[in-house]
């Protein structure tokens, strides 16, 4: 008797049963699609699932379900699992729940069961403390069961704000998820794309075509390309597989949840004083800052010898490259890095480079993961197209996040912390627990020039109708003021500076910092919620 006529009186018909029923998910549409997929490069949506996790440990939920709507001849076409394959299982042996939309169902529309599968497995993942990661796929809303999908929309937009600062929300799209659906992956934590093949935007490329008179493409108009530009995505991939494995290295340095800690690895804890574990890389250091302020460096240089084995986990790496943000390990635990990028834009801060520093604190915050930050940045990138576009609100969005922020914050000031950008890159008196500066950092409210074009602003003029050489008598107070102003240890009189250091004892001083850190605790005043100015 064959499976298809099992006796369904009798257990292992109905066991033979089951079998056929689930052998089904693995090709709901047939092995035709599977094959369509495969040619076209692309895994399938369970084969990205499989990829993910730990060999054999995926148990998936809901596999049988099946819409029910019957308007338009829909009762006639109801392949299994409805265009999803939800599920959980572990990543490096820790827990994750996951969901992968499968566009060769219904183009991966969400219909009303497809909606409640996504509302299950989020809820799921929150309630249990779990990270969950999203595969998304998708072409919005299933036009022939009406409203209802709109209405599914709505409860897992609402579910993902519920969850966002309980657990790690991760969104990898790997094609063309468009309308209602893309605003699932917009409320991750981190999004991921695929290089060729994502496309994510809210109207239509037909729409947007029309509108514009001309044609334009998908990948025009959401690719990989612009979000990694606009500043929507944090990473780009090759591929759906390469996409999946760089998660699973972003996992491994972040928390279950907001009421646990990342990962820490074993390593050796120095012991002794600082100076006495100084390494070659360490003294590098001592010699990285150009004498000239002409000269630049590339700050990378500074933090690839402070963080474990000089690796960085760099997130939207490609937008804003005048700072950077990544999570790295400082003796093992995860911590957040924060940095000016002196070669682009000598390190200023603009509109993106602010929001996008003030997001990454945020992220951190939320996960428990202490911050650390290393300063060089001459002040805010002038002009009116900064002005215009909102530098004042980015900036103060950065100046939110850090103040807010309640783990342990760490700065480091290498060269340049001048004006209103040393107040929004870690200060002390906006919530930094320490600050450490190098005897080559410049604190002061502005440069040389600008400050002697303010304080000396009457002599230089008396000068000039004397006839005296302006230029000459204007160097000479910028050496003055620089001597006496452009320095830590004004700031360090002061205890706006907790200790100049040694470049060479940097990461000692951050290890023994974290060490402290550990141990902080705050009570924060009893409000709502603040009103960042977004």
């Amino acid at each position: 008797m064959t499976a298809a006529e099992s006796d369904l009186t009798t257990t292992s018909g109905k066991l033979a049963d089951l079998r056929k029923r689930l052998s089904e998910t693995l090709a709901p549409v047939g092995e035709a699609a599977v094959a369509a997929t495969h040619a076209a490069g692309r895994a399938t949506a369970r084969e990205r699932i499989t990829h993910l996790l730990d060999e054999g440990s995926f148990v998936e939920v809901d596999a049988l379900a099946r819409h029910r709507a019957t308007a338009f001849g829909m009762e006639a076409n109801r392949p299994v699992t409805d265009g999803v394959v939800t599920g959980y299982g572990t990543v490096a042996g820790r827990k994750v729940c996951v969901f992968s939309q499968d566009a060769s169902i219904f183009e991966g529309a969400m219909g009303e069961v497809y909606g409640e599968k996504l509302i299950k497995i989020l809820q799921l993942a929150t309630k249990t403390g779990v990270p969950l990661i999203g595969v998304h796929e998708g072409a919005g809303a299933r036009v022939k069961e009406g409203v209802v999908s709109l209405a599914m929309y709505a409860k897992v937009l609402a579910l993902s704000t519920q969850a966002s600062g309980i657990i790690p929300q991760i969104a990898v799209v790997t094609g063309a998820t468009s309308g209602a659906h893309a605003l699932i992956p917009a409320l991750s934590d981190i999004l991921v794309t695929v290089e060729g093949d994502s496309e994510l935007y809210l109207t239509a490329p037909g729409i947007a075509s029309t509108v514009a008179g001309r044609e334009i493409s998908g990948q025009e108009l959401g690719g990989a390309g612009v979000q990694r530009d606009n500043g929507t995505s944090h990473h780009s991939a090759e591929s759906d597989l390469a996409a999946l494995d760089w998660v699973r290295s972003l996992l491994a340095q972040l928390p279950a949840n907001h009421r646990s800690e990342a990962p820490r690895l074993a390593v050796e804890a120095l012991s002794g004083s600082v100076r006495e574990n100084l390494t070659d890389s360490d003294r590098e250091l001592d010699s990285l800052i150009p004498d000239s302020d002409a000269q630049t460096y590339d700050v990378h240089e500074v933090l690839t010898r402070v963080v474990d084995d000089g690796e960085l986990l760099e997130l939207q790496a490609a937008h804003a490259p005048n700072i950077i943000t990544a999570l790295a390990r400082v003796e093992g635990r995860t911590v957040g890095v924060v940095a000016n990028q002196p070669t682009v834009l000598a390190g200023c801060l603009d509109i993106k480079a602010a929001t996008k520093a003030a997001r990454f604190i945020r992220t951190c915050d939320a996960f428990n993961i202490p911050i650390v930050e290393f300063v060089d940045a001459p002040g805010f990138l002038p002009g009116t197209e900064q002005e215009h576009g909102g530098i004042l609100a980015a900036v103060a969005k950065l100046s939110y996040a850090t103040a807010e922020a309640s783990v342990g914050k760490i700065t480091v000031i290498t060269r340049k912390a001048l004006g209103g950008a040393y107040v929004v890159m870690g200060a002390k008196d906006l919530g930094t627990d320490l600050v450490f500066a190098w005897p080559t950092a410049e604190i002061a409210v502005t440069d040389a020039p600008s400050a002697v074009e303010s304080i000396y602003a009457d002599k230089l003029s008396r000068a000039a109708e004397k006839g005296e050489d302006v230029a000459a008598l204007a160097a000479d107070y910028a050496a003055e003021y620089e001597e006496s102003h452009i320095n830590p240890y004004l700031a360090a009189e002061r205890g706006l500076v907790d200790a100049v250091i040694p470049p060479s004892e940097t990461r000692g001083n951050i290890i023994e910092g974290l060490r402290l850190l550990d141990r902080k605790v705050l009570q924060p005043l009893a409000k709502k919620h603040g009103n960042i100015p977004l």
